[in-house]
């Protein structure tokens, strides 16, 4: 291993959170715009009632184990702290990592089984990153998984064999795009220097070289929903490629470059091609708010209120989004919890997990995983299928509601935290006469309303029996 190698795998985690503070919480807005085709509707309705999926980041930034792509980017708040090295230089030997991205162990049936086990729902899938390095086999680049060292390997279609395995487990397929393609001469142009994230030409003095650029993405976006069997989500990044006119302040927020010209890959072309190709999809174009945007994605965060909108936080196992060596991994527990307040305020949750770069997910992403299953085979029926109450929260307690009225009251508990004698809440009181149970106990627990407040009793051995739990979900019936 050189000694470049090392030094860029010891400081993986740093350039993760240097990365992620570019990826601070997308604020949700009343610009949504509600689709009007009944197949999106349709297909959207399906999509909440998930709850729960997986983001998978994976390409050739997992050779050295660094942060995806960010590191190629000339912006101030990259750090690159090998001073013998020029930019040129740099994204050199990053390119060139294509060479050396050779996961022989590559198993998408293991990512597949540990997102089942987890209690997940359905599968994002990054086809490629703003690196430009696709992990599809396209035919309009040879910067590709299936133009390396894997070509002649029989999973070298690497998206091909990822949506199958997740499909076969009866998963929702979802397609991450990145619009801008770092690597693309269509986008970076050699003749110019690449002095941050945007396109590094006036697209107005080149308008040529531009609509190239349109082009390309739009066969490449015909390939993924043409030759990859049922995509039910096409999930675009990269927001700073967008209309002028989109920008708002939440994209200044960012703190990034703003060109002073459209970046814009004629997104009615795009929806009109890809949802003849697979009727219903959903396009979630990130952060460009308007009718291609079917549901937000705030990101490394919740909201700090329920919105009847459709949403969707997508948050990290780990520290990164893709493999980094020494990564620490959130307790199960923490995840749960995450899990409860996100769907309690009517999100899904969207849970990024990068495998090695020999295309395998470590032993402790693993037994996160199965850890949270083991809690969603007993308690799923408070989580999936179930919307948001304006009422969505008391005291520690979150509340959610099944469509046939049934009520769900979910206590967090934290790890070494004893279930009290009684829990207690005022919103979303009892049906009279209403039965409250435990998901996963069949007893019928003792309860009463004095002065407004609904008290359930927890017998001793119940107590003792699930103090251990991350959480308890109660059901009942509410007036």
């Amino acid at each position: 291993m050189s000694k470049k190698f090392n030094w860029l795998a010891s400081l993986a985690l740093l350039v993760a959170i240097q990365a992620n503070a570019q990826n601070t919480l997308h604020p949700t807005s009343s610009e949504y715009e509600y689709p009007s085709d009944p197949k999106v509707i349709e297909k959207l309705e399906k999509w909440r009632d998930q709850k729960f999926g997986i983001l998978i980041h994976w390409g050739i930034y997992a050779v050295p184990g660094i942060i995806e792509s960010w590191s190629i980017v000339n912006e101030d708040w990259i750090n690159r702290n090998d001073t013998t090295q020029s930019y040129e230089e740099y994204k050199k030997w990053y390119w060139g990592l294509k060479d050396q991205f050779n996961p022989t162990g590559f198993d998408p049936a293991q990512w597949a089984d540990a997102a089942t086990k987890a209690g997940m729902k359905y599968v994002v899938f990054t086809t490629k990153h703003h690196d430009g390095f696709n992990m599809f086999d396209t035919q309009f680049t040879d910067y590709k998984i299936s133009d390396g060292p894997f070509k002649n390997n029989p999973k070298a279609d690497v998206a091909k064999h990822v949506f199958d395995a997740f499909r076969e487990k009866g998963m929702m397929i979802g397609a991450y795009y990145s619009k801008p393609d770092w690597h693309s001469q269509y986008y970076w142009w050699d003749y110019r220097a690449t002095p941050d994230r945007n396109v590094n030409y006036d697209i107005r003095k080149h308008p040529w070289r531009w609509n190239q650029y349109v082009q390309f993405t739009h066969n490449q976006l015909n390939e993924i929903t043409t030759n990859y069997g049922a995509v039910d989500i096409l999930w675009l990044d990269g927001g700073w490629v967008r209309p002028l006119s989109t920008v708002n302040e939440e994209v200044i927020s960012w703190g990034a470059p703003i060109p002073d010209f459209d970046q814009e890959i004629n997104m009615p072309k795009v929806a009109e091609m890809v949802r003849k190709n697979q009727e219903g999809i959903l396009i979630v174009d990130r952060t460009v708010h308007g009718p291609f945007e079917n549901y937000r994605t705030p990101e490394q965060g919740i909201p700090t209120a329920m919105s009847p909108d459709p949403w969707e936080s997508c948050i990290t196992l780990g520290g990164a989004w893709s493999y980094v060596p020494n990564d620490e991994f959130k307790p199960s527990r923490k995840v749960i919890h995450l899990l409860i307040e996100i769907v309690a305020k009517g999100g899904n949750l969207l849970l990024g997990v990068g495998p090695t770069a020999d295309g395998l997910f470590l032993p402790e992403q693993v037994s996160r995983l199965e850890e949270i299953g083991k809690w969603l085979e007993l308690n799923g029926n408070g989580i999936y299928g179930t919307r948001a109450l304006e009422t969505f929260q008391d005291g520690k307690l979150y509340f959610t509601q099944g469509k046939a009225g049934e009520m769900y009251a979910l206590v967090p508990l934290e790890e070494g935290e004893k279930l009290d004698d009684t829990i207690s809440w005022t919103l979303n009181p009892p049906k009279k006469d209403s039965k409250i149970t435990i998901l996963g106990e069949n007893k019928a627990l003792r309860w009463k309303t004095v002065d407004g407040k609904t008290v359930v009793t927890l017998p001793k051995n119940i107590q003792e029996k699930l103090s251990a739990s991350p959480a308890i979900v109660l059901n009942y019936l509410s007036r």
